[in-house]
């Protein structure tokens, strides 16, 4: 490290931050409050003398003060709280937060992130809109279930439920008494609107995957059997860059679908997956991997979205559903392993070769991408 470098830290917050300067030369530690917005700070991060790193944590403030400070040649990085090491006594205050900062960052004791791009950070909040539509669905399906079953209602039909025929069967329920007549129809009104809302938001990625950077990626990845158009586009918004991993274990780690360990001495215990990084990519990963339950297979749809790609990554995809199928079979039938454990180590193996798609450098020109065929059976469901 260059004599004199200093180290700053910062505690971001929306109406007020405090800044900590650490000077390595001489040890000294100056804090400065600053009202404000996050980007207000940049002209006090200006003045500091250089050379200077500066750090704060990932938080609710996103990642626009960073962009700013590096587009003006500030080298600020943004660290994994989850990461860092918690204070051992009980105060907390910002003030300590930014010193702590600044000399765990002089120590290299911090974990930095990837600081995402403005049009994959963008894609990402669609996506995980999706995703909180998709959570607001199912509380609001089992809110209509639960009132059913106290008013010992139930579901003779002979199909699933949350079909058009169960919409209907829904529909036709009746009453004596207007509170309950209110109350049905308030809750199956707002199962609607969620219907509407998630069908409008998967049209509108659907679009977004022909043009997005990552749109070959996606189209790489929906090669693989179940993953589809908002599967892959998921993982591509969730992930990032693949490339940055030099091997697929780095994904792996980063997504927390690896052991967490207790080794000491010559004992070694492997316990339940870290659960480290995004939870998104990790559902995403799991519901894929139960459809290697069944044997390998390539069928109309699957076919449909491999024509046209090189045939190295072709023979990946069938590499993958002949290796995942025999694993599962042998987790689960062989070992008598849980299917939700079964699924984790699957999920796992499957990371690793949505990674070598995604890195894979192919001799054939890629095809273009192209609008998704497959269409919901109901609109209800």
């Amino acid at each position: 490290m260059p004599d004199g470098i200093r180290w700053v830290g910062l505690d971001v917050h929306a109406r007020e931050s405090t800044l900590a300067i650490f000077d390595q030369a001489t040890g000294e530690v100056t804090t400065k409050r600053v009202m404000g917005r996050p980007h207000e700070l940049l002209p006090w991060l200006r003045a500091v003398q250089r050379p200077a790193r500066m750090v704060y944590e990932a938080g609710p403030t996103g990642y626009g003060l960073a962009r700013r400070a590096l587009a003006e040649g500030i080298e600020l990085s943004v660290c994994a709280p989850s990461k860092t090491e918690r204070p051992s006594d009980r105060i907390k205050t910002d003030q300590r937060d930014a010193v702590r900062l600044a000399k765990l960052l002089a120590a290299s004791e911090l974990v930095l992130v990837t600081i995402p791009s403005v049009e994959r950070e963008e894609l990402r909040d669609l996506v995980r809109c999706r995703e909180d539509i998709r959570a607001d669905l199912v509380r609001a399906r089992h809110r209509i279930g639960n009132f059913l079953l106290r008013r010992e209602i139930y579901w003779e039909g002979t199909g699933e439920a949350w079909t058009r025929k169960h919409r209907s069967w829904l529909t036709s329920i009746k009453f004596a008494d207007q509170a309950s007549r209110s109350t049905l129809a308030d809750y199956l009104h707002a199962h609607d609107v969620l219907i509407s809302r998630r069908d409008q938001v998967e049209a509108d990625l659907a679009k977004l995957a022909l043009t997005a950077p990552c749109a070959h990626t996606v189209a790489r990845l929906r090669c693989l059997r179940g993953i589809d158009t908002l599967s892959a586009l998921g993982l591509c918004a969730e992930i990032g860059e693949w490339g940055r991993f030099d091997h697929p274990d780095q994904l792996s780690a980063y997504l927390g679908i690896v052991p967490c360990e207790h080794t000491t001495g010559s004992q070694r215990r492997l316990g339940s997956i870290t659960k480290a990084g995004s939870t998104h990519a990790r559902r995403l990963l799991v519901e894929a991997a139960y459809h290697y339950r069944r044997g390998p297979v390539v069928g109309e749809m699957l076919e449909r979205r491999q024509r046209g790609h090189a045939p190295e990554i072709i023979n990946i995809s069938w590499k993958a559903q002949r290796r995942l199928n025999a694993r599962w079979r042998q987790l689960r039938d062989a070992r008598r392993k849980p299917n939700g454990i079964v699924a984790i180590a699957i999920a796992r193996e499957l990371a690793a070769y949505c990674w070598e798609i995604a890195t894979c450098t192919t001799t054939s020109p890629e095809p273009t991408p192209t609008p998704t065929t497959r269409k919901r059976l109901t609109n209800s469901r």
